[in-house]
């Protein structure tokens, strides 16, 4: 199974320069939790994700009206291709303890993006032990807890 065959699209997108509030506004309006930030070129340059914005608005304690998403945004982007195949994308995903990956083409930009619902809806559908399997492991690695070193937003000070 190719991620393509999977994957959501069209994925919604923002830019570094866009405010917190823009990216909340268009993560709303797509019902989706994360979005993949492009530069002027439309290449992605990183990710960022409802949980990102909340824990910057609370360590920077401004309006989110007044935060570019570049302060939130995680730089480090793990990405797979439409042809990848499936199981490539789930070690990527458990590896990295992430729940989407942007789908990028040759020219790095977005054309959709995985996430453990697709795989989730994909293995019900499919109802085979292996498939159901390799989701629960899938789903275990991505959700055991982070070494607290690796926290990224800051206390307030007050």
């Amino acid at each position: 199974m190719n991620v393509k065959k999977l994957m959501s699209k069209p994925v919604a997108t923002c830019r570094p320069g866009d405010t917190l509030e823009t990216a909340a506004q268009r993560m709303s309006e797509n019902d989706c939790g994360a979005l993949p930030v492009v530069d002027d070129s439309g290449s992605a340059i990183g990710m960022v994700t409802d949980r990102d914005i909340c824990m910057t608005a609370y360590s920077q304690d401004e309006p989110l009206r007044e935060i570019e998403v570049s302060k939130a945004m995680s730089k480090q982007l793990f990405t797979c291709h439409a042809d990848d195949k499936l199981d490539k994308a789930e070690r990527l995903m458990s590896q990295n303890q992430i729940r989407r990956v942007p789908v990028i083409d040759a020219n790095n930009r977005p054309i959709g993006i995985l996430t453990l619902n697709d795989i989730a809806r994909y293995a019900q559908k499919q109802q085979k032990d292996g498939i159901d399997r390799e989701v629960v492991q899938t789903f275990d690695a991505i959700c055991q807890p982070r070494p607290q070193a690796q926290a990224r937003a800051q206390p307030r000070s007050n």
